[in-house]
């Protein structure tokens, strides 16, 4: 059991610094190759950040750990906005732009509303099973393409628009790093799965547990440490946006990519997550509207954080 820890902690490290390698020098590849910045950030960048979950949901939903798929994604949703929201309004009250508000937020909640209607076959249906699919995944893949547009003309018409920091490295210097990055994340994405699947066993608790609290906060470790350093740094549109937009890529990029390599089967008491999903990201929008208007100030940050404990209460007696 010991090692399994061990092999998890490192599989964290890997997947996380892998990513960060795989962004840097594909980053520098595409700006030799003159692709604006704007694009480099919200392709590769953007992408290169999901690449942790979306590695390890590969690896769990090939290997029929689909538990551990699920969780991760649902875990790492509500931990962002409970756990990382929370933490970041605790140490400045963040302010959200209209658009987040209106668009960015309401994006998320259908995100949710659309992965709760493709996966309840059951209720819906009234199928032998619940799955995500093919078709489904290309409908949720689908919406992500929206969300993509919509992205991208947002970040064009911007009038000062952020510009991604990107190092122009030699080319045998990117490409070295694009390939230690994809190693990285290959022996991450492995080692965290079997680890994850083997203190399961160890420790006699479901696959789901360990996906929606150690895997999930374990892949959202770049968001919280990009959150909380810009909310140290009082840069709130960073701190809400980063973790609003890995909650959309999360759904309608990961679980699409994941349900079209291989479908997923969905575990009835998997909706109680997916409520607490959709619970979590309708008080974060109406939290915009309560003390301070579009501000999320200390007292709803210990209050999101109050609820992730009670919530990870609640999994440790149910599992």
């Amino acid at each position: 059991m010991t090692w399994s820890i061990i092999f998890l902690i490192i599989g964290f490290v890997l997947l996380i610094k892998g990513a960060d390698l795989l962004v840097d020098g594909a980053s520098s590849l595409a700006k030799r190759l003159k692709i604006p910045a704007l694009v480099i950030g919200l392709t590769i960048v953007a992408f290169g950040t999901s690449m942790p979950e979306l590695i390890v949901n590969l690896l769990a939903s090939l290997r029929g750990n689909t538990d551990i798929a699920i969780g991760n994604v649902l875990g790492s949703n509500i931990s962002n906005i409970l756990l990382i929201i929370g933490i970041a309004s605790l140490i400045y009250p963040l302010a959200i732009k209209t658009s987040t508000v209106w668009k960015e937020i309401p994006l998320a909640l259908l995100a949710v509303a659309a992965l709760g209607i493709l996966a309840n076959d059951k209720l819906i249906n009234k199928a032998s099973i619940n799955i995500i699919d093919v078709s489904d995944g290309i409908i949720l893949g689908l919406f992500f393409l929206i969300f993509l547009y919509y992205v991208f003309e947002i970040s064009r018409n911007k009038t000062s628009p952020d510009e991604v920091a990107i190092k122009q490295l030699p080319i045998s210097k990117s490409i070295a790093l694009v390939i230690i990055g994809i190693i990285g994340l290959s022996l991450g994405g492995n080692w965290v799965v079997d680890s994850a699947v083997a203190l399961a066993k160890n420790w006699g608790i479901s696959e789901s547990l360990i996906g929606l609290t150690i895997v999930a906060i374990g892949t959202s470790l770049p968001e919280l440490f990009t959150s909380v350093v810009a909310a140290w740094k009082k840069n709130p549109d960073i701190a809400i946006g980063n973790v609003v937009g890995s909650n959309i890529f999360n759904i309608l990029w990961i679980v699409s990519v994941s349900a079209i390599v291989k479908p997923l089967p969905f575990n009835t008491s998997s909706n109680i997550d997916l409520g607490v999903t959709m619970l979590a990201t309708i008080l974060l929008f109406l939290f915009t509207f309560i003390g301070q208007k579009r501000i999320i100030e200390r007292w709803q940050g210990a209050l999101f954080v109050i609820s992730y404990i009670v919530y990870i209460v609640y999994l440790v007696i149910k599992g």
